[in-house]
């Protein structure tokens, strides 16, 4: 059963696992852009790839927008939520589960969150603060993005969210009586409680930037481990602050 296997991994055997997905990011990244791209990148310049993904600030480009916020909130999600349903499935052995219905649940919070996130980034594109390829152009803004993040990491919040996904066995003997569907609402909440500011951060490094995107998940996994994670929280808040004021100062 899927359950016993990811049961039976240690947290090392996890570690792992979010290097190797890092290390699949980061040659998606290096794969992604074909050849010929790259060789019309040398003839054309440097501003071939921004006038080749360009972005219109219309109906069309705001559900594209919206559609790629959704593919990243699930590629950079499933696998820091990968623990907690495997805990949910192994319930089934004594009582009734529904593992389809608390995957919807968990879904739509982050396909809210995606058309949120769509809403910003087309406003801040329409308003000259992003690029094309939804990378703020303004330092100050970037260092406030980070700064501010970094603030996120040391919050109650923070540490509440963290605390409940750190132990799912924990928060769905907490709210099993709620049901499938609540139980998967209350979840992806909690989830994005925990990592919303990172996925934000998205905005300095690039929404499109595929290394970055790999970065942030490997951090988000090993941040909801609970022997490991707990090393991780704070002294990345302190480095996303000072990286903040750097950008926002200098």
């Amino acid at each position: 059963m899927f359950s016993e296997q990811v049961r039976k991994m240690t947290q090392v055997h996890w570690i792992m696992l979010f290097l190797v997905i890092s290390i699949a990011w980061i040659f998606l990244y290096l794969l992604s852009v074909p050849n010929e791209l790259r060789l019309l990148s040398k003839i054309y310049g440097a501003n071939f790839f921004n006038e080749f993904c360009i972005i219109t600030p219309d109906v069309s480009g705001f559900f594209q927008i919206f559609s790629m916020w959704i593919l990243m909130s699930a590629a950079m999600m499933a696998p820091t939520a990968l623990p907690a349903f495997a805990v949910y499935e192994e319930l089934g052995d004594n009582v009734e589960i529904n593992l389809l219905r608390l995957l919807l649940g968990y879904l739509t919070v982050w396909i809210v969150f995606s058309f949120f996130a769509a809403v910003s980034q087309m406003a801040l594109f329409i308003y000259g603060y992003l690029d094309n390829l939804g990378q703020v152009t303004s330092s100050k803004l970037s260092g406030l993005i980070l700064f501010f993040a970094g603030l996120y990491q040391f919050t109650s919040l923070k540490q509440a969210c963290l605390a409940k996904c750190r132990r799912p066995l924990t928060f769905f003997m907490q709210y099993f009586d709620q049901g499938p569907l609540a139980n998967g609402l209350r979840l992806g909440a909690v989830c994005l409680g925990c990592c919303w500011a990172l996925m934000l951060i998205s905005f300095v490094g690039g929404v499109m930037n595929l290394a970055f995107m790999g970065l942030a998940t490997f951090l988000m996994m090993i941040e909801k481990l609970p022997q490991y994670g707990r090393f991780l929280t704070m002294p990345l808040g302190l480095i996303l602050i000072l990286s903040g004021l750097n950008l926002f100062i200098f």
